[in-house]
C-alpha cells in the first residue's frame, strides 16, 4: 500500500485532514507532531512541519528516512502572484523556485541555485493529473490554475515585492515551504506535488486579507487533497 506523506505548515493547513483522518499513532521526533494513520484506505503520514523552508525541508527528509513515505503533498495558503487569481482560487505546482535565491552577483538568474543541476523543480506527472482531475468536482467551486509555485523566506506584501517575482521567476503564487519540500523530494527521488489556495494578493493589505481568508483558502486546498487521496489507486 501507498504511503502518503502530507504536509502543511500551519494548525490552519492541516486541522481538516487531522479531523477526517483514522489516526492510529503519533510519533514526536525533532520537535514535531507526526500522525501515522489511514484516510480512504490510504496510509498517511501528516505533519505541522512549521513556517518556512527549513523547516519544510527538514521534514519531507525525517518523513521519507523514519516513516518510508512513497510521495509527498504539500498543502496550504499562497499570496497571489498571477493577476487572474482571486482568493479561494487554487494552484497545482507544475514546479516550484525558491524566489530569494539571490547569487545574482556573479551573473546568475534570481531562483538559481549555484552548482545544482535543478533549480525549477518539476512536480510529478501523475500527481498534477490527479489533481487536475479531481479539480473538476470541488465543492468550493475555486478556479484551479496549473502554474509556478515560489518560495522564499518572506511573506510578500507590497506591490514591488509581487511584481519582482513575476519579472523574475514568473511564479504564479508566493509562499515559503512548497520549493524547499520540492527541492528535498528531488535529491531523494520521490514523487511530489504542491497545492495551494490564495489566501491574499501579496500587496500592502496582504497581512490584513491573510487573517481574513487563511481558514477558507485551507480549506479549498484541504478538499482537493482529500478527493485526491480517494481516488488514489
Amino acid at each position: 500500500m501507498q504511503n502518503i506523506g502530507i504536509i502543511g505548515a500551519m494548525e490552519e493547513e492541516i486541522a481538516l485532514l487531522q479531523q477526517k483522518a483514522f489516526i492510529t499513532d503519533t510519533e514526536e521526533f525533532i520537535g514535531l507532531t507526526f500522525y501515522k494513520g489511514t484516510l480512504y484506505n490510504k496510509k498517511i503520514v501528516l505533519v505541522k512541519s512549521g513556517i518556512g523552508k527549513v523547516n519544510a525541508a527538514l521534514c519531507v527528509q525525517v518523513l521519507i528516512d523514519r516513516f518510508g513515505v512513497d510521495c509527498v503533498i504539500n498543502v496550504g495558503v499562497a499570496g497571489a502572484i498571477y493577476k487572474q487569481l482571486s482568493i479561494g482560487d487554487i494552484v497545482i505546482s507544475k514546479d516550484t523556485v525558491q524566489h530569494d535565491m539571490d547569487t545574482s552577483v556573479f551573473g546568475d538568474p534570481i531562483g538559481i541555485i549555484p552548482r545544482m543541476k535543478e533549480s525549477y523543480f518539476k512536480a510529478d506527472k501523475t500527481l498534477i493529473e490527479l489533481a487536475e482531475k479531481c479539480s473538476m468536482s470541488l465543492k468550493s467551486k475555486a478556479n484551479v490554475f496549473l502554474g509556478r509555485v515560489a518560495s522564499g523566506d518572506q511573506f510578500i506584501s507590497t506591490p514591488q515585492g509581487k511584481q519582482k517575482i513575476w519579472q523574475t521567476v514568473q511564479g504564479y503564487c508566493a509562499e515559503m515551504e512548497g520549493a524547499a519540500i520540492a527541492h528535498a523530494c528531488y535529491l531523494n527521488q520521490i514523487p511530489f506535488v504542491i497545492i495551494r489556495s490564495i489566501s491574499d494578493d501579496a500587496e500592502d493589505k496582504a497581512h490584513i486579507a491573510y487573517e481574513q481568508f487563511v481558514k477558507i483558502a485551507a480549506e479549498n486546498s484541504s478538499e482537493l487533497l482529500e478527493k485526491m487521496i480517494e481516488i488514489m489507486p
